[in-house]
């Protein structure tokens, strides 16, 4: 087993990154806008904004490193290539996006076809971003 190359975990990483973050740009200023917007009223909440907006661009990042990362760290099991990038977009997926709107939609904060619509446009997400991190990443 070889050493985990960590330049190219963090070159994968923030190109699957900047795909997390468009894609997420894309989803929460378009598609679920209206609806995640009646959702924060419904609440009391203000709209999303300013500092939490840095936090979740920072965090599509980290979340680009780390699934990368982990592509990198199971390659060795499962061999390089598309196969292995998809399962760790997927366990990343699971983790982050799809527990979380499982528990958010369990005690009902928002409708439930608003996490269906997120968690279903991150599942693709997620594929797509590890499968380019997983494109730059290589051992050498």
């Amino acid at each position: 087993m070889g050493k985990i190359n960590a330049g190219r975990v963090l070159v994968g990483g923030l190109f699957a990154g900047l795909i997390i973050n468009v894609s997420e740009s894309i989803l929460n200023l378009g598609v679920i806008a209206n609806e995640s917007a009646a959702a924060m009223e419904a609440l009391g909440l203000p709209p999303v904004g300013g500092a939490a907006v840095m936090v979740f661009v920072v965090f599509g990042f980290l979340i680009g490193i780390a699934t990368v990362w982990l592509y990198a760290a199971i390659r060795p099991r499962f061999g390089p290539g598309p196969k292995t990038a998809i399962i760790a977009g997927v366990i990343v997926w699971a983790l982050a996006y799809l527990w979380p709107a499982v528990g958010d939609g369990m005690i009902n904060l928002a409708p439930a076809r608003l996490y269906v619509t997120a968690v279903v446009w991150q599942a693709v997400e997620m594929i797509v971003a590890a499968l380019v991190g997983g494109a730059v990443y290589k051992e050498t």
